[in-house]
């Protein structure tokens, strides 16, 4: 079951006085901040929310967290900016790095996770954004985060065999951060339903109790039944094309209908269940498949946009579902879940919640049977 969304009862900031616009210059921090009450069980925390002055929000509180981050060890990289692990008031965070060519990912992200009622506990907690300059002189973004030492799934599923309990606790937790993120929560306190646009392992952490939270929201979207708009465009597909939806490679999504996004991300989200459910060992024998991504049988290693459109939506291929999955009735009905999460027919895909549910039955019988 889903938990139920946080009391919108909020502590706001005390406003101070705008400071001079001389000394407003020098000070490169712009934040803003709501702090949870700590009778919802939430770290009353500042939930800093930074932007310049270019960003057009209103700053409620003046603080500066660049400078009280201590980086230790860069902990990723991708296209979008660089991961590190940091301390922040002697609490382990992590800080993603955007440049400033980024700016756009950087406040996608800092908008969505600033989303009321977005917090949950598959769902990244989220700390601060902010904005300085380097040592180097060079403008920097920064999103700082929880931090969890096991990393993303993808790096946990090449080292680690799940039993069949440890799968469903992935899983599960996955499917229902991914149904929050999806539903729209009506009412004074309630949030926009959230698209992700790029779900897969790597965009998964792990935390230490082997539950998931989703992260990395620079693609996302939003949507309220008060609105007309998406917000996405339609200037070309979004996301990693390996995990990409027939529909997003062909072209053929249509992009102010929220719904064909959410669909997208149940295929993306059937990509990885595939992984997890490879990594499962479920009987006394000890075997399961190696770590695969999705595809890599029949992609070269770094596949472009035209070879995973040619297979998945020409060839119409996917993953291999291995003949041991069908000798468990666990494993099958696994391999049912995930088949119909990537059907090529967005109709005919499974939502988030009947994914949740589905492996919320699964999970009594494990409970009984293991």
């Amino acid at each position: 079951m889903i938990p139920a969304p946080y009391s919108a009862d909020l502590r706001c900031h005390k406003r101070r006085q705008p400071l001079p616009e001389a000394e407003d210059e020098k000070n490169q921090h712009r934040l803003y901040s709501i702090v949870p009450d700590k009778e919802q069980g939430m770290e009353a925390i500042d939930q800093i929310d930074l932007c310049s002055k270019s960003s057009g929000y209103s700053p409620y509180v003046q603080i500066t967290i660049a400078k009280q981050l201590n980086l230790m060890q860069s902990i990723g990289s991708g296209k979008y900016g660089e991961v590190w692990h940091a301390k922040w008031r002697d609490r382990d965070v992590a800080v993603k790095i955007f440049p400033s060519r980024r700016e756009t990912s950087w406040k996608t992200e800092t908008d969505i996770y600033a989303t009321v009622s977005l917090r949950h506990d598959y769902i990244l907690g989220f700390i601060a954004s902010d904005i300085a300059s380097g040592a180097d002189q060079q403008t920097n973004m920064y999103v700082i985060t929880d931090y969890h030492p096991n990393g993303s799934l993808e790096n946990y599923l090449k080292s680690h065999t799940l039993s069949a309990s440890a799968m469903i606790k992935i899983a599960l937790s996955a499917s229902e951060g991914l149904c929050h993120l999806h539903t729209e929560i009506q009412g004074t306190c309630g949030k926009p339903a959230i698209a992700h646009r790029d779900i897969k392992s790597q965009n998964i952490l792990v935390k230490e109790n082997l539950t998931c939270c989703l992260a990395d929201f620079g693609l996302a979207i939003k949507h309220s039944s008060d609105w007309e708009e998406t917000g996405a465009t339609s200037n070309g597909a979004v996301g990693t094309p390996i995990y990409m939806a027939p529909e997003v490679l062909g072209g053929t999504l249509n992009y102010n209908n929220f719904g064909a996004h959410k669909m997208a991300d149940m295929y993306s989200f059937g990509l990885v269940l595939w992984e997890i459910v490879r990594k499962c060992c479920c009987d006394e024998t000890g075997l399961c498949e190696e770590y695969q991504r999705p595809y890599l049988d029949v992609l070269p290693t770094d596949p472009s946009f035209e070879d995973v459109k040619r297979v998945v939506v020409t060839e119409k291929v996917r993953p291999l579902i291995c003949s041991r999955w069908k000798q468990h009735e666990f494993l099958r009905t696994m391999a049912k879940i995930v088949t119909e999460c990537w059907a090529h027919n967005p109709a005919a895909r499974l939502t988030a919640l009947r994914v949740q549910k589905s492996i919320n039955r699964l999970k009594k019988s494990v409970d009984c049977t293991y």
